[in-house]
């Protein structure tokens, strides 16, 4: 049997008004009363003090008396003597009452001092108890107005403590746009999607479409996560709530929660809404993992925002946005359907999108006519977009160093090689044999790079120190790679190992300008032999470290291997370290000319660029052979 109609789709959410904000003064109240109180539990001891006078031991009351300096007296029940000087001070003592003095009387009078005696009160002061009283009154009646108060408002604690932290961002505040982010197309089409849903979900409804109700982007620190959920903001007509994924979390179980209610609340009271989490790990993490129980602050945490992304309210109108740099420490529970649909990953930028996202950086900036922002986004494989802003602004600063509001080509390479090695140190100088060893050490990297057929072009040697590094050789890939042959990593070894192998070719032995290198070269060979399936002793085998880990210096996880395999990948990787060092010293020991050519221009002029290179592998064939060589002039030369 059909059915002749069709349900139409559900209409627009109604926009619920804000609620009223309480009145300024409101904010003033707590903290009067608590004044108050404070300064009528202590205001009776304040007015009771009296100022301080001289103190006199009885010895000195006689002295005073007998020498006529005392005018008046008065003595109370228990022998404290109150008195005054002629000259008007004021004095107190005591009188020894057990001693039952009764020639005190008759030298007073003889010096004529007025004698006059006081009998204690044994009353009540009750203007003391109405004070004391009443303060302790009114800070018990504030302490629990504020009690209830907060639980009106789910607050949790005095004065709005567990209320959430959420920043509202109203639809015609944001600037941020789709067209601000530079690259990244497959991801702003994700992320748009949820903005153009919010907008037209009759659209989505006619076609049997549900909504996503939240969306993850994951990816490496830097990469523009939170820059895409502000121009998610910009472009959405609808309310936006961002808040931090460690605002949630207090010392205090419960508060983190309450949060987290407070939060959803204020989002359905606007809906139709966002949501942005960011850092959503600080309050997202596996439960269970610490070893603490299910009373945990951080796991009912979780569990409320667990409850408030797919509880019993399906038609909420609430998109949850999140961003994360450690996708691997989230809750399962909280990664699957239902909660967060679709997890996008933003990935580090490949070459033309770098270019994109340099020119937005410049934009502000006038550069000269021969900056080539192509040429420094393929010399910067593995920047982020934060990388790529730091980049030009540190050629901003190298500018106005120089005097200059024009940013040259040269202040954009002082800023790269001010971001990957560190600050130019001047100021370090380094003797004679240091400084020729140095050269040996760069030109060794340089020649065996560009007789390589395989290694990527070098585009500049240096030997002036910087940060850590008392030289560099830089090489310019042609083209972002995404795939590495074993020619290519067994020439990257080769080109790793070159400045030792012109060491021991040149002087006879190594120095320890090499360490940075070995350990490089060996992080390479572990990685060809234990993750690649590179070795035909192991086959194709492999042991990755771990996947989903985009930050560096993560815990690395158990061994699944046995002491053999081990002994067997110590082996391999030592046989690949040999036959590389073994081919450099070869390449540079035929071409030993070559390399003392270009050792003996970088002590003279310190940086030289590729071309100096491949000069120098031509000058050796011209005098060897008195013509060029097809081979070595053939080799790519780097672009400029």
């Amino acid at each position: 049997m059909s059915r002749t109609a069709k349900p139409g789709p559900p209409p627009d959410p109604v926009r619920k008004p804000d609620p009223p904000k309480p009145p300024a003064w409101r904010a003033w109240l707590l903290p009067a009363a608590g004044l108050l109180a404070l300064s009528l539990l202590f205001l009776p001891s304040i007015l009771m003090n009296t100022p301080a006078t001289k103190s006199l031991s009885y010895t000195d009351f006689l002295s005073k008396v007998d020498s006529g300096q005392v005018k008046t007296v008065q003595i109370g029940d228990k022998g404290a003597v109150d008195g005054t000087f002629a000259d008007g001070s004021a004095f107190t003592s005591q009188l020894p009452t057990a001693l039952g003095d009764t020639q005190l009387a008759q030298r007073l009078q003889a010096r004529n001092v007025v004698i006059t005696g006081t009998i204690s009160s044994s009353g009540t002061n009750w203007t003391t108890i109405v004070l004391v009283v009443g303060g302790f009154l009114l800070f018990a009646g504030l302490l629990a107005w504020s009690g209830r108060s907060a639980q009106r408002s789910l607050a949790g604690g005095l004065g709005g403590f567990g209320r959430a932290k959420a920043k509202i961002i109203e639809a015609e505040r944001p600037t941020t746009r789709f067209a601000d982010v530079a690259g990244y197309e497959g991801v702003k089409q994700e992320v748009s999607e949820i903005v153009d849903f919010l907008r037209d979900p009759a659209r989505y409804a006619a076609a049997g479409a549900k909504g996503p109700r939240g969306v993850i982007m994951v990816g490496p620190p830097g990469t523009g996560k939170t820059l895409l959920a502000r121009a998610v903001a910009g472009e959405a007509e609808v309310p936006f709530l961002s808040v931090t994924g460690s605002a949630f979390v207090e010392m205090f179980v419960g508060v983190g929660a309450s949060r987290v209610r407070d939060l959803f609340t204020g989002a359905r009271d606007r809906a139709p809404s966002i949501i942005f989490i960011d850092e959503i790990d600080a309050v997202g993490s596996r439960r269970g993992v610490s070893g603490v129980g299910g009373h945990d602050e951080r796991e009912q945490t979780l569990n409320q925002l667990l409850s408030e992304m797919d509880g019993f309210d399906q038609d909420s109108g609430v998109v949850v946005l999140a961003a994360t740099n450690r996708p691997e420490t989230l809750d399962a529970a909280l990664l699957r359907p239902g909660r967060f649909d679709r997890q996008v990953v933003v990935p580090l930028p490949n070459q033309a999108e770098r270019a994109a996202i340099l020119a937005v950086h410049a934009g502000n900036k006038r550069l000269a006519p021969d900056v080539d922002l192509d040429r420094l986004a393929r010399g910067t494989p593995g920047f982020s977009g934060a990388d790529l802003a730091n980049l030009v602004n540190e050629g901003a600063i190298n500018a106005v160093r120089g005097n200059r509001v024009i940013l040259t080509p040269d202040d954009l390479t002082a800023a790269r090689d001010r971001v990957l090695l560190g600050r130019r140190e001047t100021s370090n100088a380094l003797l004679p044999e240091e400084r020729h060893s140095v050269a040996v050490h760069e030109s060794g990297h340089a020649l065996v790079a560009a007789l390589c057929e395989h290694a990527d072009p070098v585009a500049k040697v240096t030997i002036l120190p910087a940060g850590m590094a008392l030289g560099a050789t830089e090489q310019l890939p042609e083209a972002e790679r995404h795939l590495y042959s074993e020619a290519y990593l067994t020439d990257q070894l080769t080109v790793r190992l070159g400045g030792r192998a012109a060491e021991l070719v040149v002087f006879g032995q190594g120095s320890t300008g090499a360490a940075n290198d070995l350990a490089g070269a060996t992080d390479l060979a572990v990685k060809m032999v234990t993750e690649f399936g590179l070795s035909p002793e192991l086959g194709p085998i492999g042991y990755p470290r771990g996947e989903g880990e985009f930050l560096p210096g993560g815990k690395e996880p158990a061994r699944t291997y046995s002491e053999q395999t081990q002994h067997l990948i110590d082996e391999e990787v030592a046989r690949l370290l040999r036959d590389a060092e073994e081919r450099a010293v070869r390449l540079l020991g035929e071409h030993r000319p070559a390399l003392d050519t270009l050792a003996g221009q970088l002590m003279h002029r310190e940086t030289v660029d590729g071309g100096a290179v491949l000069d120098a592998l031509g000058h050796e064939y011209e005098t060897d052979h008195h013509g060029p060589s097809p081979a070595v002039l053939g080799n790519r030369a780097p672009s400029h």
